[in-house]
């Protein structure tokens, strides 16, 4: 099975490939389900060498219907992601009434060429599972991620089990967000070829300096003196739950 890895930053990256797995997904401020890294971060995120690269190319959090100006980030998005060495990018567009964009994501697809592209869970908000698989299948992508349109691949197995089996081998569908705990049932039931999760567990901040009570980011409020990172032990954790 191959085990694609969702991080957000460089250290993630070393923490996957340490762990085993074979590929990353690549993104920035995982809070909103992951938008565009920066340059900066593709580029070191390539110099880790013996794992797969592929970038998320989503411009914001929130919906998938993008306007113009969006859509022509997405496009030079891609393009930066090629230059650098990506091995792939991941996408998602919809129209107004919930269906695969898929005029706008044809031009995305053969931007993005000789790169593989990944359709992500965009697909987990379409109105008819079904015709969005057979939309991305005719537009010739490889794979599409899935936790079965539930907050959990657990919780939508049966959908994922399902599609696996309309795909028929023309298209990867590829479970998302497995735990340790669960990733044993997701196996048993859909046999899946691939395998994406996030495995966060807190990283400490090093300042010894804090000043309380003051935040920088929204209504939220995160701990600014500690973040999620990537953990090798958790990714450990759900490839010997998956064996």
């Amino acid at each position: 099975m191959i085990y694609e890895i969702c991080v957000d930053s460089v250290d993630g990256v070393k923490a996957a490939k340490a762990a085993g797995a074979h590929r990353v997904e690549l993104c920035a401020d995982l809070i909103e389900g992951g938008i565009t890294p920066s340059l900066g971060m593709i580029r070191r995120a390539r110099a880790v060498e013996g794992i797969k690269l592929h970038v998320i190319i989503r411009p914001r959090g929130g919906d998938f219907l993008y306007d113009d100006d969006e859509f022509a980030m997405m496009e030079t998005d891609i393009d930066v992601a090629k230059a650098e060495g990506a091995d792939g990018v991941v996408i998602g567009l919809l129209t107004a009434d919930g269906q695969v964009d898929v005029e706008r994501t044809r031009i995305l697809v053969a931007r993005a060429r000789p790169m593989a592209v990944t359709f992500h869970r965009a697909f987990d908000m379409a109105t008819d599972a079904f015709a969005a698989l057979e939309a991305l299948i005719g537009l010739g992508i490889e794979r599409v991620l899935t936790t079965g349109q539930e907050p959990s691949p657990l919780e939508g197995l049966p959908l994922i089990v399902e599609l696996m089996e309309k795909a028929g081998g023309r298209i990867i569908v590829m479970p998302g967000g497995a735990a340790p705990k669960t990733v044993g049932r997701i196996v048993a039931a859909a046999h899946p070829a691939e395998m994406h999760f996030a495995a966060l567990a807190p990283v400490e901040s090093a300042m010894r300096f804090r000043r309380p009570g003051v935040f920088m980011g929204g209504e939220l409020r995160p701990p600014e003196y500690d973040r999620p990172g990537t953990s090798a032990d958790y990714i450990r954790a759900v490839i010997a739950g998956s064996r």
